[in-house]
């Protein structure tokens, strides 16, 4: 950030004592506490969304998170010359969480069940999104695993990190459609029409990329931020993305798996539906799809070697994963 956008700051009610430059952003130390000045790409009804459930869980009182600080105006934008929007929030100088660190483990997963008791909005709220279907999301992967294969397939000289690409890549398209297809029919046969029930009470939200990046840790306790992806789908989806990352990083400890989902269901109960939910999300090869997607997006003349890296370790590790899933959901 430049130091055009510093001079934005001089729209808000606040006194800036000084600043540094942090991760895509400016941390500012003011007469309000320490805050955090970023760049925003999205719409506005994007950040109004944001900022609802920011106010929501601050008013629910179980989770320290991110609050939106409006401009003199009371916007929640500010805009530059030329049109590029920023918004100013509340900010911690803590660290993150540490992952290899298994207390730290269970405290992210409580607090996130926790987060998820806060993030419910009512069925008036205003200009509520589509809800995200993970299915649909997996069936694009697929057509997009078919493009890659076809063109592995097709290609002249292939480098060595294709040739082995494309020795295991039927392994994991058939998985990868068997799951799809799986999941498809089981909220065909009613399975869907269990959650969408639930949605009466209200309209459940997810942070939408709940990691180690966004739990950040100080001798105050825990603070969530970064509440951009946040999505109108099943909490269960955080609890997927912290949980594959965890367990990955592992090798798919059935026992560490086993005791995070109870450190959830403690604070949160899970529902058979979303219970099945995490398992079809964790059946699906979704690192798999990862390596190949940013394989394919990106210059092909050099391939780093820590795609290579990536996609062998994914293959050693599919026995594991698959005693996980058998253990913990399909027993």
């Amino acid at each position: 950030m430049n130091d055009r956008a510093v001079e934005l700051l001089g729209q808000y009610e606040i006194e800036v004592q000084r600043t540094r430059k942090g991760r895509g952003a400016i941390v500012c130390e003011t007469d309000q506490g320490c805050l955090i000045f970023k760049e925003y790409s999205g719409s506005q009804e994007r950040i109004e969304l944001q900022n609802r459930l920011l106010n929501q869980i601050a008013c629910a009182g179980l989770v320290k998170a991110e609050a939106i600080i409006p401009n003199k105006e009371g916007g929640l934008l500010v805009r530059d010359n030329d049109g590029s929007g920023y918004v100013l929030k509340t900010w911690r100088a803590a660290r993150e969480c540490n992952i290899s660190d298994k207390e730290e483990c269970r405290g992210a997963v409580r607090l996130l069940a926790r987060l998820h008791e806060s993030m419910t909005l009512p069925l008036d709220t205003p200009n509520l999104p589509t809800v995200f279907t993970a299915g649909k999301e997996y069936e694009k992967h697929n057509r997009e695993l078919k493009r890659v294969r076809k063109f592995l397939q097709q290609k002249g000289q292939k480098t060595e990190f294709e040739i082995y690409l494309l020795h295991h890549f039927d392994f994991f398209l058939e998985q990868a459609v068997s799951i799809t297809e799986e999941w498809k029919k089981y909220c065909e046969d009613g399975g869907g029409h269990l959650e969408a029930a639930k949605e009466q009470n209200g309209v459940s939200f997810c942070h939408g990329d709940y990691q180690y990046h966004n739990i950040l840790k100080d001798d105050s306790g825990w603070f969530v931020v970064n509440f951009e992806k946040c999505m109108r789908d099943n909490p269960i989806r955080d609890l997927y993305l912290l949980l594959r990352k965890l367990l990955e990083k592992g090798n798919w400890p059935v026992a560490l798996g086993a005791e995070l989902l109870e450190v959830y269901e403690k604070e949160r109960h899970i529902s058979d539906h979303s219970r099945i939910d995490l398992y079809y999300r964790f059946g699906y090869p979704e690192k798999f799809w990862k390596i190949v997607n940013f394989y394919y997006n990106s210059g092909k003349a050099w391939i780093p070697g820590r795609n290579q890296e990536k996609l062998e370790r994914v293959i050693a590790q599919e026995k594991e994963k698959q005693k996980f899933l058998d253990e913990v959901f399909r027993k």
